[in-house]
């Protein structure tokens, strides 16, 4: 981001905000790596704002070149206009370092110049791609907080109290940054009324191509099928049909990355995966619940962005995502039938696949449509790597902080966050469904 918005204060930024916008430039003293400079030029933007103590003068950065060093009482940034975003997150430089106090923001309603009250933001985003995955190889993957969908909005608040130990101040990571996530429009509709379809190119085509035998290229939607016809999907999904009986589920209706409005140049151009499907991890987004359904794509363009942008994956993280209305969205392009490794369960990304209700389910019961949806994507999902959604399967840890690097682990087929890492995720309200989930979707694949 250019330095103004940096320190861009009430009236001044009026005038400054009026000028060119250069999207997503890297941290200061850092250059922007790959994907930045790739990626400058598309739809949206990230601004990213250096963290400060709060009434020492002139916003000063945490220092990136030392060890972590005791916190101040609070940090954050004041109010202060900026351009317009409509999610947002708190990241610094080391995925392995955790923050470890109260996050809070304010925000500005661009349509009404209403100021939220104070809201939290989760503070342990505990998805991420594995410790010796590919995408940590070549960009530095940081540590963040939980994205939090704001919607449209011009001004920000934040202020982070640590916790304390010995009537101290912790330490905080370092790096901290506020992340700004505009997600940009959608593309337009590659078919119109009165002409051919809109040419797509080279990584779109690939991303939809990998669906081929589900949907043609460039389809927003693939559609739902029976039972009966979802045995067909075995053969897309790569695996070899067993000499018995099959039991995958009826196929639900996936919105492709097409139909969501994935910016496709944004992402590695390379598809990543792993053997087959043994397990599915089910997530909340940690979110909030304060978006509507007609809003979950452009909500699900920004959790895009960030995880690319701010977190430097490779792509979302996720493998599905399922709104509140129960409409299941296509995450980590590669194909929805294939096994795609994604970044969601650390320690576990490895022949596993990862679900996420978008929303926060700590102290909210997850609507059924979602719930519903998780059943039937899984019991689809699950059928075509032929695992029964009642049963366990042992998995061998990558490492993470519940389960050290090669421990052998029986896990659910159908699991929570929680049950291959210590976190909240899916929160409470969420995570106790999983049993009932597990029956119905052993139901709809006719066991």
């Amino acid at each position: 981001m250019r330095p103004f918005l940096a320190s861009c204060l009430g009236a001044a930024c009026t005038a400054a905000l009026a000028l060119p916008f250069a999207p997503d430039a890297g941290a200061a003293g850092r250059p922007p790596g790959p994907a930045a400079a790739r990626t400058a030029d598309l739809p949206g933007s990230t601004q990213s704002l250096p963290v400060a103590a709060l009434g020492t003068g002139a916003p000063r950065p945490t220092d990136r070149d030392t060890a972590a060093a005791p916190a101040p009482r609070t940090l954050g940034l004041p109010a202060r206009s900026v351009r317009p975003f409509s999610l947002l997150g708190v990241v610094w430089d080391d995925a392995g370092a955790a923050l470890h106090g109260r996050v809070q923001v304010r925000t500005r309603a661009a349509r009404t110049g209403t100021w939220t009250g104070w809201q939290d933001v989760q503070t342990h985003n505990d998805d991420a791609p594995d410790l010796d995955a590919a995408e940590r190889h070549d960009s530095d993957v940081r540590g963040s907080t939980a994205p939090l969908w704001v919607g449209d909005s011009d001004a920000v608040q934040l202020r982070i109290t640590p916790q304390t130990r010995n009537r101290a101040p912790v330490a905080v990571p370092r790096g901290l940054r506020l992340e700004l996530v505009d997600p940009g429009s959608a593309p337009p509709a590659r078919r119109s009324m009165q002409g051919p379809p809109t040419p797509l190119g080279p990584d779109a085509t690939a991303a939809s191509a990998a669906n081929a035998g589900l949907a043609p290229v460039g389809a927003t939607e693939i559609p739902a099928l029976d039972r009966a016809a979802s045995q067909a999907d075995i053969a897309a999904a790569g695996g070899g049909r067993p000499a018995g009986p099959t039991y995958v589920g009826p196929r639900p209706r996936i919105v492709t990355r097409a139909g969501w409005g994935a910016n496709e140049k944004l992402r590695e151009k390379s598809f990543l995966y792993t053997h087959a499907v043994r397990a599915a991890f089910v997530h909340h987004s940690g979110s909030g619940n304060n978006y509507t359904c007609a809003q979950a794509p452009k909500l699900i363009r920004a959790m895009y962005r960030f995880h690319v942008k701010s977190n430097h994956w490779r792509d979302i993280g996720y493998n599905f995502l399922i709104d509140k209305c129960g409409t299941v969205y296509e995450g980590r392009a590669g194909g929805v039938a294939k096994p795609v490794m994604g970044a969601h369960t650390l320690g576990f990304n490895n022949d596993s696949t990862g679900i996420a209700v978008l929303g926060t389910y700590t102290d909210t019961e997850p609507p059924k449509p979602a719930v519903d949806a998780v059943a039937h994507l899984t019991a689809w999902k699950l059928g075509l790597s032929h695992a029964d959604p009642r049963a366990t399967t042992q998995m061998v840890s990558t490492g993470g902080n519940r389960y050290p690097k090669g421990t052998k682990v029986p896990l659910h087929v159908i699991s929570g966050h929680r049950d291959g890492f210590t976190t909240d995720c899916p929160g409470n309200h969420l995570y106790n469904k999983l049993a009932a989930t597990r029956l119905a979707a052993a139901q709809l694949q006719g066991r």
